[in-house]
């Protein structure tokens, strides 16, 4: 999504590329204005698909307000996303989309300063804070899901604000209230802001409710930074306000407030994804279901709990959530922007492009992934998995930019998972879950609606 007048905010980055320096790529532009952009919100598995029988895995595409160079396949991913030479630029990738809501995020930065920051951030991810927030998901999953009992909901929607209400406990400390209510519709409305068609903040725009979002947060959290810095908080923010650099000088206020507004919004929003996906996989297979509800029961706890020490054991829930996310990624594709010359595939593709991976057609690959669209989670048994691409599965990237919160992502859904199928018979209608909206984040069009059936 290139747009002229985000680089011209960025005298850093490279410029514009005139088009015919990508004449040589066999592609589309599409329709006038447009391009492929609408072809590719229908439905941009199948639009992949057609590209690649008529052009190949190396393709020009012009969509979302430029064009751009898509590579597919596991190869291009580890070219791409590993990037051990060091030619693609996340920055460049992600900023047109997400710069204006959330500036210098962890995912919009680049190799040094990349890497000093996210190992500043990584204290909130150690064994320590990861229990506390282990405690934290259990208490606030157990009181949630007593409201789903024996009536339809459209999971989506209630798995969405419990995440978010999980997000404020876990990463703000904030307990549940006007406040918090607040800080969670800011978020929302930053987010529906970063894949608002109108890219300017103009009155009355999705833009503009995003940017008074951000200031409001940005706000919120400057205030509170003093606190924390001197408190002994254990959620994420209190962690960041006390976590220093590689000299021994904690993180400016800036840098805290702009790392936490991004991790908030990318941790709500594909946890919501992901969970709703796997609730309608183990709702369409149902021998999945009992297998991973055994497996839960076999935990022998009598008390309405799930330790951090128990996650370890649920080996085929893992399997399973695994599974979800191949059919199914919460981040679909990851863009990049090319710094150097490089070749791939047969073409060389000049500096300045704008380049993107698809995680989803990958995931989909018949040779790395037979019969795929089937719901199979022994794929990722060890036995299974042995000899498969490292990167045919990335639905958390992959190299230096690797998502830094999958483990508290996987273990809120194996707690979210062993408290829903300790309780409930997820069922759900055949066409429940048809119909999916890709971009920006993917979210079943009907919410999914679910029952969940309380066991006898």
């Amino acid at each position: 999504m290139p747009h002229a007048h985000t680089i011209e905010a960025n005298p850093h980055w490279l410029p514009l590329n005139p088009r015919r320096t990508l004449s040589h790529i066999p592609g589309q532009r599409g329709w006038p204005f447009v391009g492929n952009t609408l072809e590719i919100l229908k439905d941009p598995l199948a639009f992949q698909r057609k590209m690649v029988a008529r052009h190949g895995p190396v393709y020009r595409s012009n969509s979302f307000g430029g064009d751009s160079v898509v590579l597919l396949g596991p190869d291009a991913n580890e070219l791409v996303l590993f990037d051990k030479d060091r030619n693609f630029s996340s920055e460049q990738g992600w900023g047109p989309v997400l710069n204006l809501v959330f500036p210098r995020g962890l995912m919009l930065m680049d190799f040094e300063k990349h890497r000093q920051d996210r190992k500043a951030l990584s204290v909130a991810f150690k064994p320590e804070p990861m229990r506390h927030y282990a405690a934290e998901l259990d208490r606030g999953i157990a009181a949630a899901i007593r409201d789903w009992s024996g009536q339809p909901i459209k999971f989506y929607d209630a798995i969405k604000a419990l995440s978010l209400d999980l997000a404020a406990a876990s990463f703000l400390g904030v307990p549940l209230g006007p406040e918090a209510a607040k800080i969670n519709q800011a978020f929302v409305d930053e987010v529906r802001a970063s894949v608002s068609v109108v890219r300017s903040p103009l009155p009355g725009t999705m833009m503009r409710k995003g940017v008074e979002a951000r200031a409001y947060l940005v706000d919120w959290f400057s205030r509170e930074i003093p606190a924390r810095r001197t408190g002994d908080g254990q959620d994420f923010f209190s962690q960041f306000c006390r976590a220093t650099d590689e000299a021994g000088e904690p993180l400016s206020d800036q840098a805290i407030v702009d790392h936490m507004n991004f991790l908030m919004m990318a941790a709500h929003d594909t946890i919501t994804s992901s969970a709703t996906s796997m609730v309608m996989m183990l709702g369409r297979n149902r021998e999945w279901q009992e297998r991973l509800r055994e497996e839960v029961l076999s935990l022998g706890r009598n008390d309405d709990h799930v330790g951090h020490g128990d996650l370890d054991k649920l080996v085929l829930t893992e399997y399973a959530f695994k599974e979800s996310l191949r059919i199914m990624p919460p981040v679909p594709s990851i863009p990049r922007r090319a710094m150097r010359d490089f070749s791939f595939g047969g073409y060389d593709i000049p500096a300045g492009t704008f380049v993107g991976v698809n995680v989803s057609y990958t995931h989909h690959m018949a040779e790395h992934w037979p019969d795929s669209e089937r719901f199979d989670p022994m794929r990722f048994a060890p036995e299974n998995a042995k000899g498969r691409h490292r990167f045919a599965w990335v639905p958390f990237g992959g190299g230096a930019h690797m998502c830094i919160g999958l483990h508290f992502a996987t273990m809120q859904i194996k707690m979210l998972m062993a408290h829903v199928l300790r309780h409930y018979r997820i069922e759900l209608d055949d066409d429940a879950g048809r119909d999916w909206a890709i971009f920006p984040i993917p979210r079943p069009k009907d919410g999914l609606p679910v029952r969940m059936v309380p066991l006898g």
